[in-house]
């Protein structure tokens, strides 16, 4: 089979998958076990963490903290970020989240939600988190987070 035909062919059969970025904040204040920033939206069951997918050719620890400001005003330098290990999650649904981790006082620091992709932003102990989606529930049990 002639090379170009072998891309295209490859092209067609292999797995596609979604990149995102996700941002675990916690509240550089509080004491161990310590709080994590949720949000909750109209359109998942359960609280869940800043993320989303990242712009074509974005650095994935620019569109976390990208994500971070838009869904709830939050501003971190990229560089400020730690990432996850392990730094990537597949997830069952075809979507690839890489995971960063950060730390703000939630004393001095503002959540501001839009309304209407983001309800609402709150801070919750580690030790007692609300309902989460299944897929936040996943991935903070990997870091050792949350109910087991």
């Amino acid at each position: 089979m002639p090379s170009p035909v072998r891309r295209v062919a490859a092209r067609l059969v292999a797995p596609k998958y979604l990149v995102g970025a996700v941002a675990v904040v916690r509240d550089a204040e509080a004491e161990e076990p310590g709080r994590l920033l949720l949000l909750r939206q109209p359109t998942k069951h359960g609280w869940s963490l800043p993320a989303g997918l990242l712009k074509r050719r974005e650095d994935p620890a620019v569109g976390a903290a990208r994500e971070l400001f838009e869904e709830t005003g939050v501003r971190v330098e990229p560089g400020d970020l730690t990432p996850g290990n392990p730094n990537a999650i597949i997830h069952r649904v075809g979507v690839v989240d890489t995971v960063w981790f950060g730390a703000v006082p939630a004393s001095t620091t503002e959540l501001r939600v839009d309304g209407g992709e983001i309800l609402e932003a709150a801070w919750f102990p580690i030790d007692d988190l609300p309902r989460l989606t299944r897929n936040t529930a996943d991935l903070l049990r990997r870091y050792g987070m949350g109910r087991e």
